[in-house]
């Protein structure tokens, strides 16, 4: 009987030990490389990931976004489109994977309206999602970046935003002191040490359009929302995203030299799909441009790297311009002219040898060049449902994104 006791606690111990509650590991702002993937398309919807969702409307119902969905569908409609999504789109499976493939770090979008709708359309519900991302990071390994993606009245008028308008409504009415509140919501569960083994950064919000918004306005925006996060705790790092301004513009703006602001990083986005010109380029002049453009984002006093980029080199993906818009590569984009086909683009599939060759390259350069020049990169996306340029899962499983993340098949492409 003690045997078989013994024998039974040593299995179950066996057991336990194949299969981990959690797994640590270590993330130093400043010395560890951020090598990270953002879970896009989850708890913010966009259009292009997951086009399903909106393909089974008539565009003339108006829905092209998150908004309008829970507009036109209303609050019951609306959940039970969302609800199926939410539980499906992002799992424990996809986490393990992300880790296999030597990330570090996931950076996960969410939208006001999961802590308080403020009588906007929006169906909450989301919340509870993150709480369970945080878990399967905590048993895969990985760290956890939260990214607030939608402001009140939509910081930028892109569906990413959650909704899709001509012009930014956030800096309009209550907008600014309602965002504030989610980020204290969210700083007060999320910044506090029972987290601080896995939330390292809290993105105060995602691609605010400076050029249609009061900078001032903006700046004093981060300025209270790094004082929220910091009312709880001084673990988590506070992320501003660059706005699409030069970094010199945040120099000396919450810095050591401001009032002692300590871990505060920026986070610059580097696309070159979204005008006539780029899309237009050669495989080669993608390439230079990675090295071309490092001086326009690089120079901060403060830890940088870069929060989203793409191995797209083409507009094709399908709604990425917005739902029921189309793509300058094709010429079907007001004001565009036709480049080549989008029609294999986006699958993966399809594409040529040469193709192949020049998608890894790309990502290649951009790898070295973002771990070279700045703390590192989060690429975007984990996932999609038809966009092969942009699905992280799609080009590891075809060789096209290295592996490990270390590989290279080609040269530098930068000379320094």
């Amino acid at each position: 009987m003690f045997v078989r006791n013994v024998l039974s606690v040593a299995l179950a111990v066996g057991s336990a030990l194949a299969v981990p509650l959690e797994k640590r590991s270590t993330f130093t702002w400043g010395s560890t490389k951020i090598r990270g993937v953002n879970i896009g398309g989850w708890l913010v919807l966009e259009p292009w990931i997951t086009p399903s969702i909106f393909q089974q409307y008539p565009l003339s119902e108006g829905i092209v976004d998150e908004y309008t969905l829970g507009q036109t569908l209303g609050h019951d409609a609306a959940l039970s489109v969302l609800k199926p999504h939410w539980d499906s789109w992002a799992t424990l499976a996809d986490f393990q994977k992300i880790a296999n493939a030597g990330f570090n770090l996931v950076r996960i979008p969410i939208g006001f309206w999961a802590y308080n709708t403020y009588g906007t359309p929006y169906v909450q519900g989301a919340a509870p999602y993150m709480d369970s991302a945080i878990s399967w990071a905590r048993q895969t390994g990985l760290k956890v970046m939260i990214d607030l993606h939608g402001a009140p009245g939509s910081q930028n008028g892109f569906d990413n935003s959650g909704q899709r308008k001509a012009n930014p409504g956030w800096e309009s009415g209550a907008t600014i002191a309602q965002t504030l509140d989610v980020l204290s919501t969210i700083a007060n569960k999320y910044a506090a040490s029972a987290y601080s083994d896995v939330v390292v950064g809290i993105e105060l919000l995602n691609e605010p359009l400076a050029s249609a918004l009061n900078v001032d306005a903006m700046k004093q925006f981060y300025r209270d929302g790094y004082g929220r996060v910091r009312q709880v705790g001084n673990q988590v790092t506070v992320v501003l995203q660059d706005a699409f301004l030069p970094p010199s513009t945040y120099n000396g703006f919450l810095s050591p030299s401001d009032n002692n602001a300590q871990l505060v990083a920026l986070d610059h986005h580097e696309y070159q799909v979204f005008n006539n010109d780029q899309v237009a380029w050669q495989p080669w002049q993608h390439r230079q441009a990675v090295c071309n453009s490092v001086a326009g984002y690089t120079g901060s006093d403060k830890w940088e790297f870069v929060g989203e980029w793409t191995a797209a080199m083409t507009d094709c993906a399908a709604a990425l311009n917005g739902y029921g818009i189309g793509a300058r590569y094709d010429g079907t984009y007001p004001g565009s002219t036709y480049v080549g086909s989008c029609a294999n683009i986006n699958f993966i599939e399809t594409w040529s040898a040469t193709l192949k060759s020049d998608t890894r390259a790309y990502i290649e350069a951009q790898l070295e060049t973002f771990e070279s020049k700045t703390l590192g990169w989060i690429f975007w996306n984990f996932k999609t449902e038809a966009s092969a340029e942009w699905d992280l899962f799609r080009l590891l499983d075809n060789g096209i994104f290295p592996q490990p993340l270390s590989d290279r098949q080609f040269g530098a492409i930068c000379s320094n």
